[in-house]
């Protein structure tokens, strides 16, 4: 089945054709709000490169999946890295949010387990519980399982990207990758924990371990993002959602070497990199320093005090609590616009969450978000 498009140029609505998923329903034309300027010219793309913008652009973290009904609704049946490994639904995943929200750029769905998985490491997505490991990682001797990531590991995420692209049009898809340190804080604690002291054990005890760990883990984050840049991704975001577990002085010596050499071997691949963790508030200097483009904030620390603990030359990404949007909207509302004033104290703002968004949210208020981050002004009048 096709869908025609006659837009005109100024038309902020691309109809696409979606061939049917494995379980899906029979293919249907989909209505994908999307910007239509170049690419280049993305209201995304220009505030993470710090040019003036139209407006401030918007996009969510967790954008697509558990709060979407019709996500819900797709993947019953089916488990999570079963989605993840089928080309059309990561595509139609993908895309139902941006049906529903007119957001300034795509969220690839994956998970930062997927190339794990992909190399051969034992590890599955427990529903209500999160990445389990079946032989967690705490010697020398469980090290060389960690290899490099081939193309041919994960020919669903290069079809997806490249079906992606084609289907956004001129609306930017970001892809992304876990950091070296979460990827390791799952594979030596075997799994969530509130503390990683398994990780910490390790890190602390087998200096010589852990580098070679996270210099292996490393490369592989290096082969997925590079696998999706080729294929399209217009942006990167590096999710080191637990680094914030960590001092200072431990980040410096144990993850920053690791980090920087992700960014630096995207540095030629002329995509904005974005970094992200939580809980990062003393470390959003030093992140900063590991040479992404973009800084990620949670809601814990304002933006303009980020601004000031990040070197200069960085755009910043977020930062409203997710909690925030269960409550009613004469809340919201007001705390929204407090993020996007100090927001302009940044060299380039993308508005997001703080994290991702939460299972309970409705829809429609991220619609009703996504149109007044939009509608605000973004820099003073």
């Amino acid at each position: 089945m096709s869908c025609a498009f006659a837009a005109e140029p100024a038309t902020a609505a691309v109809l696409v054709a979606l061939g049917p998923a494995a379980g899906a329903a029979p293919s249907h034309c989909g209505i994908i709000m999307a910007v239509t300027q170049p690419a280049a010219e993305s209201p995304f793309l220009r505030a993470c490169r710090r040019q003036p913008v139209p407006h401030t652009p918007v996009w969510y973290m967790r954008q697509a999946g558990r709060s979407l009904p019709e996500y819900r609704a797709l993947r019953a049946g089916t488990a999570m890295l079963d989605a993840l490994s089928t080309p059309d639904l990561i595509t139609e995943i993908t895309l139902q949010p941006l049906r529903r929200y007119h957001v300034d750029a795509a969220i690839f769905f994956s998970d930062i387990v997927v190339p794990l998985r992909a190399i051969g490491v034992g590890i599955e997505i427990k529903p209500g519980v999160g990445p389990v490991v079946d032989n967690p990682i705490r010697s020398a001797h469980d090290l060389p399982q960690l290899r490099p990531l081939e193309p041919d590991d994960v020919p669903y995420v290069t079809e997806a990207a490249r079906n992606l692209t084609a289907e956004l049009g001129a609306t930017p898809l970001i892809g992304f990758a876990g950091g070296p340190y979460t990827l390791a804080s799952y594979l030596v604690d075997g799994g969530p924990s509130k503390n990683f002291e398994a990780t910490k054990s390790l890190m602390y005890a087998e200096p010589a371990v852990w580098h070679e760990l996270m210099s292996r883990l490393a490369e592989i984050t290096i082969g997925f993002l590079q696998m999706q840049v080729a294929a399209g991704a217009s942006a990167v975001q590096l999710f080191d959602s637990w680094v914030g577990t960590l001092s200072l002085e431990d980040y410096r010596r144990a993850v920053l070497p690791h980090s920087k050499r992700v960014f630096e071997a995207l540095a030629g691949a002329g995509v904005p990199r974005i970094h992200f963790g939580v809980g990062t508030g003393e470390l959003l200097g030093v992140m900063g320093e590991a040479g992404a483009d973009v800084v990620g904030v949670d809601w814990r620390v304002p933006l303009d005090e980020a601004a000031r603990r990040v070197e200069p030359g960085k755009a910043l990404q977020g930062n409203l609590d997710p909690a925030i949007l269960l409550a009613p909207w004469e809340v919201i509302e007001p705390r929204t616009l407090e993020v996007l004033a100090r927001g302009r104290t940044a060299e380039g703002h993308i508005f997001n969450l703080g994290h991702g968004v939460l299972p309970q949210t409705d829809p429609d208020v991220l619609a009703r978000l996504t149109e007044l981050v939009h509608a605000t002004p973004a820099s003073p009048s």
